[in-house]
């Protein structure tokens, strides 16, 4: 966590606004861009940016699973509110185009990992007191870095064939746990492994947990991994 958003990011942990959203998963160290356009969300966000410019983006609980043919539908609150996940990223508004209507594109930089407890509603947005979650378990090993980068490698290449306009590059010198979270923000598809991995605090385990996800993805391409690719 940067020193320069310490006060104002743990004032903000007191009342975290709240931005739930269906199979969107922030990480930390992460970008993320959104287009705010209910009201509800447009008052977040003046809100935020008035304060400490913080919110909390947080994965629908049951969203990905709904999706799929026959799921049950989760029963909402008093207020017509889905069920949320326990575990999301704060996340920092570093850029705001403002749009008609009040309708605005934000980009969001994920900053720590983030434990909710869903306070009381105040119309019109979800708030919740957040705890911030350390993570732990650095020895990774050499074998396990190794297999990360070449996974990541090897599916972002296929997603290039596809989409030509799509670019993944690792920061150099990135240490492992920001590696696994940023190879999960980007290339790891299904929203309910990519809550998995977010709330994963060990690091050795996590980066496991991303192999095993890029393996698995680069199996149902039909294209089996075959090293790192320069």
């Amino acid at each position: 966590m940067s020193q320069t958003h310490d006060k104002k990011l743990l004032a903000a942990l007191e009342e975290l606004p709240l931005f739930p959203l269906p199979k969107v998963v922030l990480f930390p160290r992460a970008l993320l861009p959104l287009h705010v356009f209910e009201p509800r969300y447009q008052t977040m966000l003046r809100d935020c940016l008035e304060t400490h410019r913080a919110m909390a983006v947080v994965l629908m609980a049951g969203a990905a699973s709904q999706a799929r043919p026959g799921a049950e539908p989760h029963a909402t609150d008093i207020h017509g509110h889905p069920p949320i996940s326990t575990v999301a990223s704060v996340g920092t508004v570093v850029e705001h185009q403002p749009l008609e209507d009040g309708r605005s594109n934000i980009l969001l930089s994920g900053i720590a990992r983030v434990r909710l407890e869903e306070l009381p509603f105040v119309p019109p947005y979800r708030r919740a007191r957040a705890t911030i979650l350390e993570e732990h378990g650095e020895e990774v090993s050499s074998t396990d870095r190794t297999a990360l980068v070449g996974q990541a490698t090897a599916f972002a290449a296929e997603v290039k064939k596809a989409d030509p306009m799509f670019h993944f590059r690792l920061p150099p010198d990135a240490q492992i746990g920001t590696i696994a979270d940023l190879c999960a923000h980007h290339l790891v598809v299904d929203a309910s492994a990519r809550q998995a991995i977010l709330e994963e605090l060990d690091i050795a385990a996590r980066v496991q947990r991303v192999i095993r996800e890029l393996a698995l993805q680069q199996r149902l391409l039909g294209t089996p991994h075959g090293g790192v690719t320069n």
